[in-house]
């Protein structure tokens, strides 16, 4: 599995699964183990998504070292109050001694304070990086103005329908790495003929191009499935590259489309 380097040394696999609205019990622990045993090493859950026990046992389950496993939590709104008692909360439900990756979910009101927190958890060891989710730009000017540690990842909705290319410039150049979820657009754009033509072309499904234009674009990518076969398909993109032209051509897809909140409304 390829990864990418953080900005605090540590690596990331430029690939994961996403839990997002996957049902707590089996459902997830059976993502989670399908993805492991078709090489993800990349697992990305949250506080809100109430899997963090499903996903934890199925690492378990799966008998592959902790240490090869990349786990990425988030502190949802609600935790805010007292990060600290969030982050032990998740810890405790994913079983696990820490985790690789802990994330503010949403830029909400108390989030410097909350920041100041991360560090410390970053600190004690418990999580080996962290980092924010759903900033704009203006969020992550404002934190970069007081915080002692750089968040590692800024994860946001990206697809070529929802192009945020000034906010990849700025956090390359702030050596932020971007994080995409909802990378298939939850499947609103899978049908688009100029995507299927695309996919035609390189033999692969609209899925698997919209991913591996994340990863050219050296954005880690984490769709988000239940299906055993999905699950395979799209992890089935290391064995070809999309040609120059055909990524000018994805860039331009862009609509602004998002299937998510929109942050830049958040003051």
């Amino acid at each position: 599995m390829e990864t990418l380097t953080l900005n605090n040394k540590t690596k990331i696999p430029i690939l994961g699964l996403g839990v997002y609205q996957a049902n707590p019990g089996k459902e997830t622990e059976n993502a989670v183990l399908n993805a492991l045993q078709t090489g993800y090493r990349h697992i990305d859950t949250a506080a809100v998504y109430n899997n963090e026990e499903a996903v934890g046992i199925a690492i378990k389950e799966s008998k592959i070292s902790r240490e090869e496993i990349f786990v990425t939590t988030k502190l949802w709104n609600a935790g805010h109050s007292d990060p600290l008692k969030a982050f032990n909360e998740s810890l405790r439900k994913l079983d696990l001694d820490y985790v690789d990756l802990y994330l503010i979910h949403w830029p909400v009101e108390q989030r410097l304070n909350s920041w100041k927190i991360l560090e410390e958890i970053y600190k004690s060891g418990k999580a080996k990086s962290i980092g924010v989710s759903n900033f704009t730009i203006k969020h992550l000017k404002e934190l970069l103005k007081v915080a002692k540690i750089i968040p590692v990842i800024n994860q946001v909705e990206f697809s070529p329908y929802l192009y945020q290319k000034e906010l990849l410039n700025f956090c390359n150049e702030n050596k932020i790495q971007l994080e995409a979820y909802s990378p298939l657009t939850r499947g609103h754009k899978l049908n688009d003929k100029k995507l299927i033509d695309l996919a035609k072309k390189y033999n692969k499904t609209s899925a698997q191009i919209l991913i591996k234009w994340e990863l050219q674009h050296k954005i880690v990518a984490i769709p988000k499935s239940t299906k055993e076969f999905r699950i395979k398909e799209n992890f089935d993109v290391f064995n070809f590259n999309i040609e120059k032209e055909d990524m000018n051509k994805l860039d331009n897809f862009n609509e602004n489309f998002r299937t998510c909140w929109d942050p830049s409304n958040i003051p």
